[in-house]
């Protein structure tokens, strides 16, 4: 045993000896305190010696350390050189200054469009202004065009309003947020993301998988985040005019006005219209819709940055109306009739919300906010004989805090919310109106070594007046295995209500029977739906010829414990079930990105889903879902010379064959087959640069003409029991260009 000992000590003794005690410290900039963003790249050396280190992206730090080492001196090109002294090991946190005496310089380099980090914990990309100008992108519904990572699709042969999914799953299973402010939601899920314009939009930030439990239980499949303009950074005046082929015309102007050092007020007015009539697959049915919209938003900033305040106030009012039909409809003499079939759609809405935030001077790591929204949501619409109205109130808060444990290794954020929502819908005849409140408490620790490993962990506890008390964990991990390559994985629950007349409207355009198999639920009889979704991704960074790429590998599953069925497969009635079996969503998706030459990118993607549901009818495959996707953008832009310049763009997809709803009951000229070989779509704009000010672009959509014959069931006959416009497969209009010009005042 003594033999063992001395062994084991002469073993350990070495260790001791040779043994190096490390000092660590996060270097920050002063100016930029209120994000708690890191230097990269200063350097840090004990007075009077050589040993020295380097901060890394993050502004970290790691230095040898001995007893006798008192001065840590702290260097940038451009700031103050600092030298602080250290009396003991405990992680340091600094800021350094500008040097104000320098003559300034102006370093110019150009930042990728589409953003992804090998730091976040979370699978998450920023999409910027720079990207959303390659494509008309008129509202936020239309900003995904060149994105892989986001389908759009139409969701009916009738109002030209665009549907998204992601993971294979359509808008209601993403948190769709406003500045972290749950906007698109309830009442405005279907037509929602069409009322913000897409001039307002600064950045959308696209996470997969289960979100964070700081923005509700509701995420299932992910979360889309638009960042709007901010009145202290945006131009002082902007215009952007828009017009197309298809008869839509829009105008977008801001107006941005300093008040004091520490308020900045801006005015956003957006308008569009279409007033011109289409048939161009001679259905006698309008291809797309008659619309006008007004749509104005006040917002106020406010920033103290010495004391550490921040603020944003918005008020917007929105008022939509949409006309479709047959191209003879007159809604003066025909509403109510069945003289020529028709459909109207008015919204008015008003929002406002308020957001609070306060960072601790003296701890930078340390912070509390305040967030407050209140929505009024009112549609009146009919579609032929079908009514469906619905004013929906809603209210938001939440509150907070942001702090460290020990070091900011150790993060956490913890806090309350509440939401209140008040639906009043009335369905031809019948009212289903309903309230629902919940009070929520979140905790979320994220730990970072620094180096190659981050996790993030979050748990929060609800209490919901008609889903009961429940819980939702989510979980998010981080792996840096070698250099430029990240490996990430996540598992979440969610849970939310289905509005199922809200979220399915192109229902009402039919002639289907509503079937609602109540089992005694508190929502429509129907339980609310649960599901957790798993996901890994790996994202490898590279140089290849001395250009730089990216490649990226998916995998999500989202595996429903209940879900309310929207079952399709009967042409004369739409039934609405809760699940009895399984219902399994796996998403495959590999991702490249090439800088082939100088400004001249590539980025492609191909994607593969398995959507497979129990009906009534047996486990099928989701209907109007392509299995495969591929995906294809080159954008190419000339050098600046006189601040004139030449941007293009090109987006390719490949739609793969899709599985039809079963319509094989009905007359055999209403008949479908049982599936749709796939196509091909092509996008392309060119915007010409004359200056820092002034530019002008033209587009074309859907280049290869694609139109879907006889979108609408049973045209010639719309009152009758056949007549159908929810199976839409592919776009209807056909190809169409528009222009478009870009003015500003900085």
């Amino acid at each position: 045993m003594k033999k063992y000992i001395l062994n084991s000590l002469i073993l350990f003794i070495p260790c001791i000896l040779f043994s190096q005690v490390t000092f660590r410290g996060m270097i920050m900039d002063r100016n930029n305190s209120k994000a708690n963003l890191g230097v990269d790249g200063a350097s840090v050396h004990w007075l009077n010696t050589n040993v020295g280190a380097v901060t890394n992206a993050k502004g970290w730090f790691a230095i040898s350390y001995k007893t006798e080492y008192k001065k840590l001196v702290i260097s940038y090109l451009g700031y103050k050189t600092d030298t602080v002294t250290i009396r003991n090991l405990e992680p340091l946190h600094h800021f350094i200054t500008p040097q104000s005496e320098l003559e300034e310089i102006t370093i110019k380099s150009k930042r990728n469009a589409v953003q992804k980090s090998t730091f976040s914990t979370v699978n998450m990309f920023t999409v910027n202004s720079e990207e959303l100008l390659k494509a008309a992108c008129c509202n936020l519904a239309e900003s995904f065009e060149t994105n892989p990572s986001i389908d759009v699709s139409f969701s009916d042969a009738l109002t030209g309003t665009r549907q998204i999914q992601m993971l294979g799953l359509t808008s209601p299973y993403l948190l769709i947020t406003q500045e972290n402010i749950p906007s698109v939601r309830g009442a405005s899920q279907v037509f929602g993301m069409t009322f913000t314009p897409g001039t307002w939009v600064e950045s959308i930030q696209i996470s997969k998988g289960a979100g964070s439990v700081v923005n509700g239980f509701e995420s299932i499949s992910g979360q889309i985040n638009a960042e709007l303009v901010k009145p202290f950074s945006d131009n002082k005046f902007f215009l952007n005019t828009y017009s197309s082929l298809n008869g839509r015309l829009e105008l977008n102007t801001h107006f941005n006005q300093r008040v004091s050092k520490k308020w900045q007020t801006g005015l956003y007015i957006h308008g569009n219209y279409r007033g011109q009539k289409f048939d161009k697959n001679d259905d006698n049915f309008i291809d797309m819709p008659l619309a006008n919209q007004i749509n104005v938003m006040n917002r106020w900033q406010f920033t103290d940055a010495e004391k550490g305040w921040v603020s944003f106030i918005n008020v917007r009012f929105l008022n939509d109306e949409k006309q479709t039909g047959e191209i003879e409809f007159n809604p003066l003499i025909d509403k109510g009739t069945a003289n020529n079939w028709g459909s109207e759609i008015d919204t008015r809405r008003f929002d406002t919300s308020a957001k609070l935030g306060y960072v601790f001077p003296e701890l930078p790591f340390q912070s509390i906010g305040f967030q407050m929204a209140y929505s009024n949501h009112q549609q009146d619409s009919y579609f032929g004989l079908n009514a469906y109205d619905i004013q929906h109130q809603s209210v938001y808060s939440n509150l907070i805090f942001n702090s460290i444990i020990g070091d900011t290794r150790n993060k956490f954020k913890t806090g309350l919310s509440f939401t209140y929502d008040k639906f009043d819908e009335l369905v031809n005849t019948s009212n289903f109106n309903r309230n629902e409140n919940s009070l929520g408490a979140f905790f979320e620790y994220a730990f970072d070594n620094l180096d190659n490993f981050s996790v993030t962990g979050g748990l929060r506890i609800d209490t919901h007046n008609l889903l009961g008390i429940f819980l939702t964990p989510r979980l998010h991990v981080r792996y840096v295995p070698w250099e430029k390559g990240v490996f990430r994985a996540s598992v979440g629950r969610g849970k939310r209500s289905a509005n199922i007349f809200a979220e399915n409207q192109q229902l009402f355009a039919s002639s289907r029977q509503i079937n609602i198999d109540d089992v005694g639920g508190n929502i429509y009889g129907l339980n609310p739906e649960i599901a957790w979704n798993y996901g890994v991704s790996y994202m490898q960074k590279f140089n290849l010829f001395g250009k730089k790429g990216d490649i990226t590998f998916d995998f999500y599953q989202t595996n429903f414990q209940n879900q309310v069925i929207v079952d399709w497969e009967n042409p004369q009635e739409i039934a609405f079930y809760d699940l009895d079996g399984r219902s399994i969503a796996n998403s495959f998706q590999v991702e490249a990105s090439y800088n082939l030459a100088k400004n001249f990118n590539l980025r492609t993607a191909y994607k593969y889903f398995d959507i497979t549901t129990d009906y009534r009818r047996g486990n099928l495959q989701k209907p109007i879902q392509p299995q495969n996707r591929f995906f294809a953008n080159l954008s190419y832009e000339t050098e600046l010379e006189n601040e004139k310049q030449w941007r293009f763009d090109a987006t390719f997809n490949i739609i793969g064959k899709q599985r039809l709803p079963y319509t094989s009951i009905n007359p055999v000229q209403y008949q479908l087959p049982e599936s749709i070989d796939s196509y091909q779509l092509l996008n392309s704009q060119i915007t010409r640069v004359f200056s820092n000010r002034f530019e002008l672009y033209l587009g074309g959509e859907n280049l290869t003409n694609v139109q879907q014959k006889n979108p609408i069931l049973a045209s010639d006959d719309p009152f009758g029991s056949n007549f159908d416009t929810t199976i839409v497969y592919a776009p209807i209009f056909g190809r169409t260009f528009y222009a478009g010009l870009r003015f500003k005042i900085e």
